[in-house]
């Protein structure tokens, strides 16, 4: 069956490549984006050319996940198309790099922004149309830094994303009596294949950032970055994101696995992941919630 599939910070990286995969599986798919009469006009442009070469159902939408309102209008659109709302795909973040100490409150609270309470404004303009329906995926795209090893110089961005990781294993079991089911990819440290690290965001306060460099802590950051580089195979390719996204979407309902990890490198993530889900599936059932490990059919 075709879903109706929306995939949030779809300009690049996992996002595109995600919703690409998708729409060659037969969906009709909606790689959302912000300024899209704007700074990314050119790639609205081209994402409608290659649905049209390719010939599938790959449309793009209004989406800044930083503004509740556009989240409600991209949402509203896609009920008014179609009347109805499928599959959600969190996929929007941002990367930062740099000493801990040198990046301001403020810019903390603006990665958290944007990797976690975006999220958040999504749900609320999604959930009510899924939870009408007694159906639906909420799919999150997480990171192995939530739980796997932890390098330096990355702390913002695995703050967040661990807190998004949080998040999303409480809304599956706040949604599962509703018929809404929830998988959890969690991607290892691709440096290849997307835009995160190239993209990354830097400390303000470029002074603090400074007395790292010529401290004892000098040249750790090339120490991080090449050491991650170095555990990643030559053939590690992002897109086996994108391919495991699909996997979950086609997967039937009640099926889909809670949690799937892609992680070339194998930074430990899925050993602690899986110890993390046992022990919460242990506490549900003594609690007498162990029905909400699974999304009810309903109807």
């Amino acid at each position: 069956m075709k879903d109706i599939i929306l995939v949030t910070g779809a300009s690049s990286g996992f996002g595109l490549l995600a919703s690409k995969a998708l729409a060659h599986a037969g969906h009709t798919v909606y790689a959302s984006m912000r300024e899209t009469e704007g700074r990314n006009a050119p790639q609205v442009a081209s994402v409608l050319a290659y649905a049209k070469e390719h010939g599938v159902d790959l449309r793009t939408v209004e989406l800044d996940v930083a503004a509740q309102g556009s989240a409600d209008a991209a949402i509203a659109k896609l009920v008014a198309d179609h009347g109805r709302l499928d599959v959600v795909v969190h996929n929007a973040g941002h990367m930062s790099f740099g000493p801990a100490e040198a990046f301001t409150p403020e810019q903390f609270a603006q990665l958290y922004d944007i990797n976690v309470l975006s999220t958040q404004r999504v749900n609320r303009a999604a959930l009510p149309q899924l939870r009408r329906q007694g159906r639906g995926l909420v799919l999150w795209v997480t990171s192995s830094s939530a739980r796997g090893g932890t390098p330096p110089y990355l702390a913002p961005y695995f703050a967040a994303k661990a807190a998004m990781d949080s998040l999303a294993v409480t809304y599956a079991g706040e949604l599962a009596r509703w018929g809404i089911e929830t998988s959890i990819i969690v991607p290892g440290p691709f440096t290849k294949g997307t835009n995160h690290f190239v993209h990354a965001g830097k400390p303000a306060d470029e002074a603090r950032a400074a007395e790292y460099d010529l401290g004892p802590t000098a040249g750790m950051p090339d120490v991080a970055l090449k050491g991650l580089a170095s555990l990643e195979p030559e053939d590690a390719d992002a897109g086996t994101v994108a391919d495991a996204i699909v996997r979950v979407v086609d997967t039937p309902f009640g099926r889909r696995p809670f949690r799937v990890h892609i992680d070339p490198s194998q930074d430990g993530a899925e050993i602690v992941n899986g110890m993390a889900d046992r022990v919460r599936a242990e506490l549900l059932r003594r609690i007498g919630l162990a029905d909400i490990l699974q999304p009810r059919v309903i109807g």
